[in-house]
């Protein structure tokens, strides 16, 4: 087969086809930003203690009758444990009062036997009031919010392949229709365990949903529309459907609701279904060479252009001849190799921690849980845009471990706060948020820039396993908070300011040429070994390595 974008090359660049198939790709990354993180408003614990039963007690023994105790050094109100109730109301019927006839430090204390009383100042039901998922129970929330995770490696490892053999779009709304059905049907959860079960379908369907859109518009879109599309487009349109989600669950308390509410919007995207074609490369690669040449020419008379009388010669299918095919097994041959995917790995692992611990850790901030939400999602709008403009002109080394040190920085900072500057914290917190969402961006492209292409695929693909892997403890990050509020910053500054060490060892890629073999990779300079040669030598004559046309255009999106 010819090179599909030479051939296609009369549509243009840019017109009301590619304009409007940017824009109907974009609205499906909307769900997958409201619907990926309401676990923040549904596994939230409002205030709580324990519930006092209606026993014959007087005023004076029921507001005593929880014990204070020391958190964060604050005394406060036992979440946990109340005075033997028995032996309170034995001196409630004596006639005794508190604290002045009696000495409430000696008194027995017992566990919250008859259940909790939660505040509905804030929320009137979530599954930590559904379940009681506080006390003893309280590690069930972060678990809950890790099987959202384990589903996004599920799905990244099977979505590609469903992809390849069935089609991008109909995965794309296949995945739109598990979603919904997944996130209604957990909503009716009956308890703590089909609730995971069903967030697990979640987060399989809803990364199937990001990584097949993301392929299909890249395969639909013209060179000048993929690179908005890949860099700006998914991403500011994932925000969208983010700073959506404070504002649905400001008005519906309810979590099994907010919920139900959420599956029901997936029915906007079924219309798409007449709007958004196939892949005209997929089918191509199938051999459906008349279906791909009907959306071609249907682009033609939306662009309002003239379609050759024919588009992609049959005679240019040839038998692509089988070459050298890599594993990861691969990667741990070369010493070098194996350095450089490490430290890749432990910086994937290390911002995925933080991007997602501060995007859950927003219902314990000071402050409206609601607006802290929207702040938090509306800071990664200006770090999109910036990291954008920044990686056209900027060094990858130098500017990924910048905002890493700026996002680890601000959070090792925030435990020097005092509690009545909470304004202050949350400044703080948004500045790390932000940082996190430039270095996210920012290691997207700058490993795919790292590896050859021959490697490409399957080192972004244990990347992303990695980040999956950091994706999951986050949960648990935050869940240190319980203990220490100052414990989840600390833990995530540090790994951070170390993955920005680390990530100085790796070689520079920016303004170099994509490596296509692995010998060309550890040419590259770095820190494990090797020097850098720009130029390759054959014959002892110098010459700069030819560049395919595939890779002029794979470089135009990646170097961006």
């Amino acid at each position: 087969m010819g090179d599909y974008d030479e051939e296609t090359a009369f549509l243009g660049q840019i017109g009301p086809y590619f304009w409007v198939t940017f824009f109907l790709l974009n609205t499906v990354f909307i769900s997958t930003g409201f619907n990926g993180l309401y676990i923040i408003f549904a596994g939230a614990a409002p205030k709580h203690s324990c519930l006092i039963p209606d026993v014959n007690l007087t005023e004076d023994w029921r507001n005593a009758i929880i014990p204070f105790t020391t958190v964060g050094g604050e005394e406060v109100q036992s979440q946990c444990s109340r005075y033997n109730l028995a032996v309170v109301k034995n001196l409630s019927d004596k006639g005794y009062i508190p604290a002045r006839d009696v000495n409430l430090t000696n008194l027995p204390q017992e566990g919250c036997l008859d259940g909790w009383s939660y505040s509905k100042d804030v929320y009137q039901s979530t599954i930590v009031t559904e379940w009681n998922l506080v006390c003893d129970n309280q590690w069930k929330v972060p678990f809950a919010s890790s099987t959202l995770f384990v589903g996004y490696l599920f799905g990244s490892l099977i979505s590609g392949q469903l992809s390849d053999r069935f089609g991008r779009k109909k995965v794309v709304f296949m995945s739109l229709g598990a979603q919904s059905l997944s996130v209604l049907l957990q909503s009716f959860s009956q308890s703590w365990r089909i609730f995971c079960v069903m967030f697990l379908f979640v987060g399989a369907s809803q990364i199937s949903i990001y990584i097949s859109a993301f392929v299909l518009g890249t395969e639909l879109l013209s060179k000048t529309m993929r690179v908005l599309f890949t860099t700006l487009g998914a991403f500011l349109f994932y925000c969208i459907g983010y700073m959506t989600l404070p504002w649905i669950a400001y008005g519906i308390r309810d979590w099994r609701t907010l919920l139900a509410v959420l599956s029901a919007t997936s029915v906007v995207y079924i219309p798409l279904w007449w709007f958004i074609p196939e892949s005209p490369r997929w089918l191509i690669t199938q051999g459906r060479m008349r279906e791909a040449e009907v959306i071609v020419r249907d682009a033609a008379r939306k662009n309002k252009v003239q379609a050759p009388s024919v588009i992609f010669k049959e005679s240019q299918v040839e038998e692509i001849p089988p070459g050298k095919k890599y594993t990861m097994l691969d990667v741990l041959k070369s010493s070098k190799l194996r350095c450089i995917t490490l430290m890749c790995l432990l910086l994937w692992m290390a911002i995925n921690i933080g991007y997602f611990g501060l995007s859950l850790n927003t219902s314990n901030l000071s402050g409206n849980p609601f607006l802290n939400c929207f702040l938090s999602a509306i800071t990664e709008v200006p770090a999109y845009i910036v990291s954008t403009c920044l990686l056209r002109k900027c060094p990858r080394r130098v500017i990924l471990s910048t905002f890493l040190v700026i996002g680890g920085g601000v959070l090792l900072l925030i435990q020097f706060i005092p509690d009545t500057l909470h304004y202050v914290a949350l400044a703080l917190e948004m500045t790390g948020k932000f940082g996190f969402t430039m270095a996210f961006t920012i290691v997207y492209i700058y490993t795919a820039e790292i590896y050859p292409t021959v490697l490409r695929n399957v080192g972004m693909g244990m990347c992303s396993s990695a980040a999956r892997i950091g994706s999951i403890t986050a949960p648990y990050v935050i869940y240190l908070g319980t203990y220490n509020k100052v414990l989840p910053y600390i833990l995530m500054g540090s790994l951070t300011i170390a993955s920005s060490v680390v990530n100085f060892f790796l070689p520079e890629t920016f303004n170099k040429d994509l490596p296509e073999t692995v010998e060309q990779m550890q040419e590259c300079r770095g820190f494990c070994g090797g020097s850098e040669k720009k130029k390759y030598f054959q014959n002892g004559a110098s010459r700069k390595r030819p560049v395919p046309q595939e890779e002029k255009s794979e470089m135009q999106t990646l170097s961006l």
